[in-house]
């Protein structure tokens, strides 16, 4: 699973999502802004994004992501 694989699932699953996803090998980082997760803390934000990323994390495609989850742009400054 690529990089691009990665921000395809995210933004496909999370309709109105930007995602940027960095990495190699099965190791990857992702900054997602989502209106959706509007007063949603931090784990279950990480939750959202998860289900959608679960069966690639089992199948072992992904080895492991870190995530960043804002709910606007004006939050990641």
């Amino acid at each position: 699973m690529d990089k691009e694989t990665i921000k395809e699932v995210i933004e496909g699953s999370l309709k109105g999502s930007t995602a940027v996803v960095d990495g190699s090998e099965g190791k990857y980082t992702a900054t997602i802004v989502y209106k959706g997760f509007d007063g949603l803390n931090t784990v279950k934000r990480h939750k959202v994004v998860y289900n959608f990323l679960n069966s690639y994390i089992q199948s072992g495609e992904l080895h492991a992501i870190s995530l960043k989850t804002f709910a606007s742009e004006e939050e990641k400054t």
